[in-house]
């Protein structure tokens, strides 16, 4: 039987890195219209790098979680 925390805590972080990978989408056109004679702003690289480092940690999370619920079966 699984454990309902257990569960609990795989839903939610799916969900959280489902909302990061959202909001790493939501800047796609924007990187797409990047022109690279003219370069990125720094405030476009620090929302990319914000958005990107959330999306690595909460991917992680996620999979460490899975990995852990694996070695317990």
């Amino acid at each position: 039987m699984a454990d309902s925390n257990e569960m609990e805590a795989l839903k939610a972080s799916m969900r959280g890195a489902l909302s990061a990978a959202a909001s790493l989408g939501a800047v796609k056109e924007k990187v797409e219209a990047f022109d690279a004679g003219i370069g990125i702003a720094p405030e476009d690289l620090e929302e990319l790098s914000r958005l990107t480092l959330a999306h690595a940690v909460a991917a992680q999370a996620l999979r460490g979680l899975i990995e852990a619920m694996r070695a317990r079966q």
